[in-house]
């Protein structure tokens, strides 16, 4: 029997569980992990989808935000704003 390989976009298949991944990676995780945990948001939500919110096409995501890649930030905020991101700072106590 062949094990299928896990992943994480399959699960991501509602808003909460999105932010909650998210809000996550972004606390804990380091830059590589953060671009991709979006890269696997967009998957679940559609990269196509994702392309035309942020005017980008979709092979030029797919190449942003894959394993070990180095994004422009405005590439960041604009899949941050397409997939429903929102930045909030609270004082670290």
């Amino acid at each position: 029997m062949k094990a299928s390989k896990f992943d994480i976009a399959e699960y991501l298949d509602n808003e909460e569980m999105v932010q909650e991944y998210l809000n996550h990676v972004l606390e804990e995780g380091n830059a590589n992990e953060i671009v991709a945990a979006l890269g696997h948001v967009a998957k679940a939500i559609g990269m196509s989808k994702i392309a035309e919110q942020t005017g980008l096409s979709r092979p030029s995501l797919y190449k942003a935000l894959s394993e070990n890649a180095k994004p422009q930030f405005d590439t960041i905020l604009k899949v941050l704003r397409a997939v429903g991101g929102h930045f909030h700072l609270k004082p670290s106590l």
